[in-house]
């Protein structure tokens, strides 16, 4: 039975990793930064006559890591697997987006991932085992789309400090996976598209049409969404296997990408891009002239 920490258990990935790793036999410390939202999670875990731990833990917040993963690990010892899932997404253009929704999602998305690890590596190295899996996003390995800069590029700094890391704790018998998923049904993408992402009222502002063209296109996307349940797969397997690759694509949209960009420049995706947009949202909002 290995002891497993997974951040963002509210629902998507995380709450279908946490089931799975339960249903395996492992105990389970199923992560949320609101209990109130743990309902669906405990709904199915006891359905499922499944055994979990959900304590709070608030990535953003400094004290809200160190007590929940020392809480845990004064209990059942130092931790076998991180699962690093926990993540947001804000769309608005660079111009106007509001700080503090950019600031939160680095928070999230960067510092959020970056501070369980530093709570919960002290106990891996002094046993001289453990996995990282940090869920990162296809977004960080292809071209950023007009207006989700923040996201792409909270999400490239991670794929960047799980490199880092994975070279820093090898030498412990550590292992770092980042996995970068292509679309799945997660609750990100109803609250990416939740309100003006620019900070000013519908229909107002300079980016105002464009964001919402934008938006439309999203939906259009999500609504092929893979299930998560295969993203928690991928979770699974990179946790079990080491000889997993640091950087892991997960879903068949992620594969095509990638293949598809290989060798294509930005100025030659762009173009191909706005008219795959165009034919599920709509003709592009003209700007102003």
């Amino acid at each position: 039975m290995r002891s497993v920490l997974v951040t963002g258990c509210g629902s998507g990935i995380g709450l279908e990793t946490a089931l799975a790793f339960a249903r395996r036999g492992d105990r389970v410390h199923a992560c949320v930064r609101d209990p109130a939202t743990a309902g669906e999670l405990l709904r199915r875990a006891d359905a499922e006559q499944l055994t979990l731990d959900v304590p709070r833990l608030d990535v953003t917040d400094d004290a809200s890591v160190t007590a929940a993963v020392t809480a845990v690990q004064d209990r059942y010892g130092p931790l076998d697997v991180l699962v690093n899932n926990a993540g947001v997404d804000r769309t608005g253009p660079a111009e106007t987006m509001p700080p503090d929704h950019a600031r939160t999602v680095f928070e999230t998305n960067f510092w959020g991932p970056l501070r369980v690890a530093r709570a919960v590596l002290p106990g891996m190295r002094a046993r001289g085992s453990g996995v990282i899996v940090n869920v990162s996003s296809l977004a960080a390995r292809t071209f950023a789309v007009p207006h989700g800069g923040f996201y792409a590029a909270s999400k490239a700094a991670l794929g960047a400090l799980s490199e880092a890391l994975y070279a820093e704790v090898q030498p412990f018998g550590i292992r770092v996976v980042c996995l970068e998923p292509g679309s799945f049904a997660t609750a990100i993408q109803r609250a990416s598209r939740a309100g003006a992402a620019d900070g000013q009222p519908p229909g107002s502002g300079p980016y105002a049409a464009d964001h919402a063209w934008l938006d439309r296109f999203l939906a259009r996307v999500a609504e092929g969404a893979a299930d998560s349940a295969e993203a928690a797969r991928a979770v699974l397997a990179a946790a079990d296997d080491p000889t997993t690759p640091l950087h892991t694509v997960v879903g068949d949209d992620a594969r095509a990408a990638l293949e598809f960009l290989d060798g294509v420049s930005y100025e030659q995706w762009l173009p191909r891009f706005l008219e795959q947009a165009r034919s599920l949202a709509g003709p592009r909002p003209a700007g102003p002239r």
